[in-house]
C-alpha cells in the first residue's frame, strides 16, 4: 500500500526506514533522498512511528 503517493513510497519502504532509525517523517524522506510534498501522509508516517515506538517499549519490558 502506498503511503506517499507524491514520493511513491510504500508502507514496506517507511517501515524499513522507521527500523533503520527515523523517528521524525522528515527521517524518512531523507532516508529515501525526497521531500514531503502535499504532506498527506504525514499523519500516517508519524502513526506508524508511534506504534513501532510503542511496541519497542513493549518487547523491552
Amino acid at each position: 500500500m502506498y503511503i506517499c503517493n507524491c514520493n511513491g513510497l510504500r508502507q514496506r519502504d517507511v517501515a524499513r526506514s522507521i527500523e533503520a532509525g527515523a523517528i521524525r517523517p522528515r527521517d524518512i524522506f531523507a532516508s529515501h533522498q525526497c521531500q514531503a510534498q502535499c504532506a498527506k501522509c504525514v499523519c500516517d508516517m508519524r502513526r506508524m512511528i508511534q506504534d513501532a515506538t510503542e511496541s519497542y517499549a513493549m518487547a523491552a519490558e
